[in-house]
């Protein structure tokens, strides 16, 4: 009987400088815990927002010019898939604002099909595109000119009466057939659209 209380009080021994050897291993492991389902949380926060930023920039894509939204057809329509990991989410989001900071920062002109107010058919006119704010069109076989912006459900474009000679002008200038000089062209200031 001595010897097994003696043999008890050697392993309640052992017990106790087991226990205060692993004391500080099971702190740590309590602080990794702790550590790990808040990284969980906060991964779970930044995925809801960049699938509001994702939303938020789908809302934007009817306010684009067309040919920056037509250029966007591909990450738009990935970034519509729902089973995106957060980092391909963040990819395409990212590629999608760039790529209108750097249209917003230049001047654009070609050639493109349009869709005008009250025509239901495409036709192809000449474009030149101030950034993203504002666009002129010019149908030279009909010997008219439409001015473009974004409105509050997409871009429209609008007839711009006696515009027809500067806006072919500010073509002949971007196209260097004409001198560079100042051009009066119309131009809309509205207030910032809101969601």
């Amino acid at each position: 009987v001595k010897a097994q209380r003696e043999q008890a009080q050697a392993l309640a021994s052992q017990k106790k400088n087991l226990e205060a050897k692993t004391a500080g291993e099971r702190d740590s492991l309590a602080t990794l815990t702790a550590q790990n389902a808040a990284a969980e949380a906060a991964l779970k926060d930044a995925t809801n927002r960049l699938r509001e930023i994702g939303a938020e920039v789908v809302a934007l894509r009817p306010r684009l010019p067309p040919r920056l939204s037509e250029a966007l057809e591909l990450p738009y329509r990935s970034l519509a898939n729902p089973a995106l990991t957060p980092g391909e989410r963040m990819q395409f989001v990212t590629t999608i604002l760039n790529r209108c900071a750097q249209f917003n920062q230049t001047i654009t002109f070609g050639d493109e099909p349009l869709t005008l107010p009250g025509e239901t058919d495409r036709r192809m006119l000449e474009v030149i595109y101030w950034g993203a704010s504002h666009a002129y069109a010019l149908d030279r076989a009909d010997g008219k000119a439409y001015f473009g912006s974004p409105g509050a459900k997409g871009w429209t474009w609008e007839l711009a009466p006696g515009a027809e000679k500067s806006v072919a002008q500010l073509i002949s200038i971007y196209s260097d057939q004409s001198d560079p000089q100042f051009v009066e062209v119309p131009a809309q200031i509205s207030a910032a659209i809101q969601n």
